[in-house]
């Protein structure tokens, strides 16, 4: 695949200039100009929404990642209620997993719970590769979903190996993720199979959604933050590199973005996206530092300000978009993901602040 396939594809099936390859988020991702700083938010499509409580209300997580008219549904809710610029692909990041054939469930409260977790090369090798069909219910719900939106831009997602061999080892969330460090230092040999295994289905995962009309994709490494920058650079970048300088030839921007990761930052970037994702914690024009000046940045408010008061939330979405000014390229959103208990209209008038602000700017030159 050679060929950018951002979406310039109409509604009515039509090819045209311009389209979500034209959007203000793709335009941000490509470091290029546009008419205002683009704002979506990690776990929009999520439980802070009443109509998504409602149609998820008796239906199991990972069914309804398989249900593709649910996931369409669900995947639309904030980009009509919120008018963000972009939209996320409903599903979750053991998806392709359970789909390479991992008994696992993802239960209330809790998360990915693993039946057996990975303790042997033959717990590895039980792990096989999938194809389109293994997940043809994605397939068939972002191309539903690239006609819905138009010219809105699709961002399809994974999770990365290092987050994903976190569950799978320790049988579901940990806090430590001590038997994953135990394997990892313990058992190099077999810890980098299993990356490797993980790599290859976190690849092929994305592949089919590119494939299917996706407009950008973002690799989640939401643990890695637990690791010391040597054992990130050891253990975890040249897999998360394996994902995405597959994607090379994909056509469509790479984000990167982990949980914590102040100081993987600058070998975040090294793995290959176009876009690496920064948490509350590090400022954006540091965090750009850090990463180099051939990344754009996205983030970083934390997600606890929008439960602030709004002169508070105000002031928080202005700094953050001064010091988005020192990246190529920035793509508002949040440092981690949409906190249940945030009232929507928040949401809504984060996005038309971002827009207004940021239009502002663009007007003045």
């Amino acid at each position: 695949m050679s060929t950018d396939t951002t979406g310039t594809v109409a509604r009515d099936g039509e090819q045209r200039p311009g389209g979500p390859a034209d959007s203000p988020f793709i335009r941000a991702c490509r470091r290029r100009p546009g008419p205002h700083t683009p704002v979506w938010f990690m776990r929009q499509a999520g439980r802070s929404l009443p109509e998504y409580r409602e149609i998820r209300a008796s239906v199991p997580m990972l069914e309804s990642c398989r249900r593709p008219e649910l996931v369409t549904e669900i995947t639309l809710q904030p980009v009509r209620r919120h008018k963000v610029d972009a939209a996320i692909l409903f599903s979750d990041i053991v998806v392709p997993v359970a789909a390479a054939g991992v008994d696992l469930d993802i239960v209330p409260g809790t998360g990915p719970v693993v039946a057996e977790p990975v303790r042997t090369a033959a717990d590895v090798e039980r792990i096989r590769p999938i194809t389109r069909d293994d997940v043809s219910y994605v397939d068939e719900a972002v191309r539903q979903l690239v006609i819905e939106l138009g010219d809105t831009p699709l961002i399809g997602f994974a999770g990365a190996p290092f987050t994903l061999a976190s569950y799978l080892v320790e049988g579901g969330p940990s806090r430590t993720h001590a038997k994953t460090k135990a394997l990892m230092y313990g058992d190099p040999e077999l810890w980098h199979a299993l990356c490797g295994r993980l790599a290859e289905v976190t690849l092929a995962f994305l592949r089919v959604q590119v494939e299917a009309g996706v407009s950008a994709v973002q690799l989640f490494d939401s643990w890695a933050g637990a690791l010391s920058e040597a054992d990130y650079r050891r253990y975890v970048l040249p897999h998360s590199t394996a994902v995405l300088s597959g994607l090379v030839d994909a056509g469509v921007p790479r984000i990167h973005f982990g949980v914590g990761t102040a100081e993987l930052l600058g070998a975040m970037g090294e793995a290959g996206a176009d876009v690496v994702g920064v948490d509350w914690r590090t400022p954006l024009d540091v965090a750009t530092g850090r990463i180099g000046p051939d990344k754009a940045v996205q983030g970083n408010l934390d997600p606890c300000v929008l439960l602030a008061p709004w002169p508070v939330v105000e002031a928080e979405v202005r700094r953050i978009l001064d010091q988005g000014r020192a990246a190529p390229g920035h793509v508002f959103n949040l440092g981690h993901g949409v906190l249940p208990e945030t009232d929507p209209d928040v949401l809504t008038r984060v996005v038309a602040l971002v827009h207004e602000l940021s239009s502002r700017r663009a007007d003045q030159g």
